[in-house]
Parts: C-alpha cells; sequence; structure tokens
C-alpha cells in the first residue's frame, strides 16, 4: 500500500514538472493573435501589452478570434473575454491588456466612464465621487424575477453612471458595479 502511495505521488509530481504543451491536433493561440483580433475592434493593441493568463488552446493553427467584452482591470489594465469565432475551435478564454501611460492619460474622461481610479483621473474632482475606496455601499442586482441586495465595501472610487469594483466579504466575491448615488450600486448577473 505504501509502495503505490509513494508510486502514484512520483507520478503526480512528474506530470507537474513537465511543461504545458498543447496535445496532439491543438496548437497554443498566441498574444499575436490575441492581439490583432483586439485591435480589429478600433482598439489598437501590441502583443507586448498582451498576457495570456492561462495556456489557451485551438483546433487549428490560425482561429477567428473575437472579442466578447472588455472590462477596467485596475489600473491600466482591461480584462477582455475572448472566443473562437467558430465556438468548435476553442473555449472562451480572458486575457490582460496593459494599456500605454499616454493611453490612460489621454483617455481620462472615456475611462472614467469604463471604472478607472482616480489615479487615472487627474481632471476630474475628487469631491465629485459619490462612493470612496474602502467605504461600504449597497449592491442592488436585479435580474428577472430574482432581486438581491448585498451590502458590499467599494474597491475603487466612483462618480454617479462609473463602474467600479466593490467586494462582497461573506463570501468574498468581487463584482463590478455601476455607481448610482448616495452609496447604492447597481450590478447584474
Amino acid at each position: 500500500m505504501i509502495r503505490f502511495s509513494m508510486l502514484s505521488t512520483a507520478t503526480l509530481l512528474a506530470a507537474l514538472a513537465l511543461p504545458a504543451t498543447a496535445e496532439p491536433g491543438r496548437v497554443n493561440i498566441t498574444a499575436e493573435q490575441v492581439a490583432t483580433a483586439i485591435s480589429g475592434t478600433g482598439m489598437n493593441v501590441s502583443p507586448d501589452q498582451v498576457t495570456l493568463l492561462t495556456d489557451v488552446v485551438a483546433r487549428s493553427s490560425a482561429p477567428r478570434l473575437g472579442v466578447e467584452s472588455i472590462e477596467p482591470w485596475g489600473n491600466h489594465r482591461m480584462k477582455v473575454r475572448m472566443d473562437c469565432v467558430n465556438h468548435e475551435q476553442c473555449l472562451p478564454f480572458y486575457v490582460s491588456i496593459r494599456l500605454k501611460a499616454e493611453a490612460a492619460t489621454n483617455a481620462g474622461g472615456s475611462q472614467a466612464d469604463q471604472g478607472s481610479t482616480e489615479a487615472s483621473l487627474p481632471d476630474r474632482d475628487p469631491k465629485a465621487f459619490q462612493v470612496r475606496a474602502g467605504s461600504k455601499a449597497t449592491l442592488l442586482i436585479d435580474s428577472g424575477h430574482v432581486h438581491i441586495r448585498l451590502v458590499v465595501v467599494c474597491l475603487e472610487n466612483g462618480a454617479a453612471g462609473q463602474k467600479i469594483r466593490v467586494e462582497c466579504k461573506d463570501p468574498h466575491q468581487t463584482y463590478i458595479a455601476q455607481v448610482m448615488d448616495g452609496g447604492v450600486l447597481r450590478g447584474s448577473l
């Protein structure tokens, strides 16, 4: 019994030590392919700005990639949900895009609508924020017949209409919510 346990442990450790490669018939999706797909939406991105959050594979070497959504993800970064146009080619996946400093500065007003932080909004009056990072707020989630009200902690400053990240303490869940007014936020499922 001990020999079997040691053998299975050794096999598991050997498997974890192997480099991640695509299985036969699958090809890794590259940062260049992702950058090309995102640039096709009008957001100019170079491959050095792209971070694949995991190894992503497709059934062909040149799958047509589509952008499902783009949302703010911290200071000067965006989280992009992508998928193959032909859904049989690959599973949906996320990538992180690092914005160039000059693009983040020049976009000041437009990033405000996308949930950026106070540090990247030099032209916005700090007194205009409805909620501040670290403050408690009420998150309302309405979807069909579901109505949820949660007490959350704001992870970013936010003005009315702006989308920010918030966290529910029990269980630790992070949401993207739109600031309404008076410490009330709206979210969706």
